[in-house]
C-alpha cells in the first residue's frame, strides 16, 4: 500500500480509533444523549399536540357552518352537505350560554358555574366522538334532560339524576334533569360545554329556528376546503376547527420550535467534542502526519483521514442516539405519563415519532458533526513536513 492508496485514510482513521478509545466512548456518548433527548421531547410533543387536539375534537365538530343570527333551517344545505363525500356525519344545532345552578340539598351546599350549552338533534352522536356509552346517552337526550361535562359536573356538583337550573343569555330560566356526564380528556371542553336536545333549547329561547350545522369529515384537516365549498352559495359562515383553536395550535408549534431548539444545542455541544478529540489527535500525531505527508501523502488524504474519524464517531452517536430515543418512546407509549388535567388539559401524555423529525434529526446531527470534524481536518491537512521534521 502506497502513501497514495484510497484505503490510506481509513487505515489510520481505523488506527487512531483503537488508540483513544475512552475519549471515542464520551465523544460517542455526548452525540448520543443529546440525539436521545432530542428525539425524545419532539416525540412527547407531538403526542402532546396530538392528544390534546383529539380531544379537542372529540366533543367539537370539524367544520361548524354558522349563520349571523339563528335561521330556519335550510333543507337545501342539508341536502347538499349530505351528499358531500367528505362528510360522514352531520346534526342542526343551536347554541346558547348560560348559568348552571344545582339548589342546596340537605349535607350539601349548592353549585354554580356558567355552560356554553349545545341544542343538538340525536344525529349529534354521530358527529361528536364520545365513548360509546356516552354517545347512546347523547342520541337520546329528551325534553328537559341536559348532559354535562364531567369536570363542569363536578364543579356544581351534579350527576345524574340531579335537577339543575338554567339561566340562559336572555335571562329565560327552565329546570333541566342531568342524564349523563361526558368526559373528552380536554378539560376546557370538560369544565365548559353541555348538551340538550334541540326542541329543549328551541323551547327556551322561543323560536324554531337554529344557529347553524356540525359536521364531521373524513378528513380534519379539510375541513376549511369544505367550509368553502358548501358555505359560498348560502347565508351561513364557516368554522372550520382550525379557526376555533387556531391560537392553540400556534402554541403548541412554537413549543415544538422552542424545544427543538433548545435540545438541538446539546446536539451541537457534543458535535465539538468530537471537535476536540480529533485537535488532540492532530495534536499528539503531528510528527506522524508530517512523515506521511513527506513520504506522499496528499493534503487530501490526510482531511479524509480525520474527517473519516469524525463521521464514524458521529454516526456511532446518531445510531446509539437513535435507539436510547426511540427506546424511551417506546417506554411512554407502554406506559403513558400521566398529567394533572386541570393543568394541563390532558391526562395522559402519549408519544408520536414522526419519521420527519427523524430524519431531521439526523441530518443536522451528521452535518454538525461533520462540520465540527472538518475544523481538526484542516489543522492537519496543513502541516507542513519541512518544519516539523527539522
Amino acid at each position: 500500500m502506497t502513501a497514495r492508496s484510497p484505503d490510506l485514510a481509513w487505515t489510520l482513521a481505523r488506527a487512531h480509533l483503537r488508540r483513544r478509545r475512552t475519549q471515542n466512548v464520551l465523544a460517542v456518548l455526548g452525540i448520543a444523549v443529546g440525539v436521545m433527548v432530542l428525539i425524545a421531547a419532539l416525540s412527547l410533543t407531538n403526542g402532546f399536540s396530538r392528544a390534546l387536539v383529539d380531544a379537542t375534537l372529540r366533543a367539537s365538530p370539524h367544520l361548524s357552518l354558522t349563520a349571523f343570527t339563528p335561521q330556519p333551517p335550510n333543507p337545501d344545505l342539508e341536502r347538499r352537505i349530505g351528499a358531500d363525500p367528505r362528510v360522514t356525519a352531520f346534526t342542526p344545532f343551536l347554541a346558547d350560554k348560560g348559568l348552571l345552578t344545582r339548589p342546596a340539598e340537605a349535607g350539601r351546599g349548592a353549585g354554580v358555574d356558567f355552560t356554553t350549552l349545545f341544542g343538538v338533534s340525536p344525529t349529534a352522536a354521530q358527529v361528536l366522538q364520545l365513548a360509546p356509552e356516552e354517545g347512546r346517552t347523547l342520541a337520546g337526550l329528551q325534553t328537559g334532560q341536559v348532559m354535562l361535562g364531567a369536570a363542569l359536573a363536578r364543579s356544581i356538583g351534579a350527576f345524574s339524576g340531579d335537577q339543575v337550573r338554567l339561566l340562559n343569555s336572555s335571562q329565560r330560566r327552565t329546570e333541566l334533569e342531568v342524564v349523563g356526564v361526558f368526559t373528552t380528556g380536554n378539560y376546557l371542553i370538560d369544565s365548559a360545554y353541555a348538551f340538550t336536545n334541540l326542541a329543549t333549547l328551541q323551547s327556551l329561547q322561543q323560536t324554531r329556528d337554529i344557529t347553524g350545522y356540525q359536521l364531521r369529515l373524513r378528513d380534519p384537516e379539510q375541513a376549511r376546503e369544505v367550509g368553502a365549498a358548501l358555505a359560498e352559495p348560502v347565508a351561513y359562515s364557516p368554522l372550520p376547527w382550525q379557526d376555533i383553536y387556531g391560537t392553540l395550535l400556534d402554541q403548541l408549534a412554537l413549543q415544538k420550535r422552542v424545544i427543538a431548539f433548545v435540545v438541538l444545542l446539546i446536539v451541537i455541544v457534543a458535535a465539538f467534542g468530537i471537535a476536540n478529540v480529533l485537535t488532540l489527535a492532530v495534536f499528539e500525531k503531528t510528527q506522524e502526519i508530517a512523515i506521511l505527508r513527506a513520504i506522499g501523502a496528499t493534503r487530501g488524504v490526510i482531511t479524509r483521514t480525520f474527517v473519516i474519524e469524525g463521521m464514524v464517531l458521529g454516526i456511532a452517536g446518531l445510531v446509539l442516539g437513535n435507539l436510547l430515543g426511540l427506546g424511551i418512546a417506546a417506554y411512554f407509549t407502554v406506559r403513558p405519563f400521566q398529567l394533572p388535567g386541570d393543568l394541563y388539559f390532558i391526562t395522559a401524555l402519549p408519544v408520536e415519532v414522526r419519521p420527519g423529525d427523524l430524519a431531521w434529526v439526523n441530518a443536522v446531527g451528521l452535518g454538525t458533526t461533520l462540520l465540527a470534524a472538518l475544523i481538526p481536518a484542516r489543522r492537519a491537512a496543513n502541516v507542513e513536513p519541512a518544519r516539523i521534521i527539522r
